[in-house]
């Protein structure tokens, strides 16, 4: 499943614990409209429903994304003026708080099965998140980055 310019919710690809996240669970979860989530509920995806903020509004159909490094890592990429950054379990983390101008990605299921129940449970297969850059940054961009040095400069 292919969704293009994607609203994304609660996003945690620290895996950080919290009320609802067990520690090292990374995951997000995507809206989506009212035909893919129709679709996706058919054959058998877990699409939750969040309620409407304001009276007289739909509610908002989503979906929970799992990003799992274990066995079929996702392609994560960033994309700034500059190009295309992958990152990887350790660095994806910027995410969480990155300022997302757009976001294109592709879900893959995972069918699962305990006791009488059954699923599918979606899992981020790519993602390529376009951020909102600093003027400042782009600005600088083509300035070679220098490691820091305590205010010291060379005498030379």
């Amino acid at each position: 499943v292919t969704i293009e310019n994607a609203r994304l919710l609660f996003r945690n690809f620290t895996g950080k614990e919290g009320k609802y996240n067990r520690a090292g669970d990374r995951n997000f979860s995507v809206l989506l409209d009212d035909e893919v989530a129709i679709r996706l509920l058919e054959n058998g995806w877990n699409v939750k429903t969040l309620a409407a903020r304001e009276e007289g509004e739909p509610d908002q159909p989503y979906i929970t994304v799992a990003i799992g490094f274990k066995i079929r890592p996702p392609r994560i990429a960033l994309i700034t003026h500059r190009g295309r950054t992958p990152l990887d379990e350790d660095s994806c983390e910027i995410l969480d708080w990155a300022d997302i101008k757009t976001v294109d990605l592709t879900l893959r299921p995972y069918k699962w099965e305990v006791n009488d129940s059954r699923g599918i449970k979606a899992y981020l297969q790519s993602i390529f998140v376009t951020i909102h850059e600093d003027p400042l940054d782009i600005k600088y961009s083509d300035l070679e980055e220098l490691p820091a040095r305590a205010g010291r400069v060379d005498e030379g």
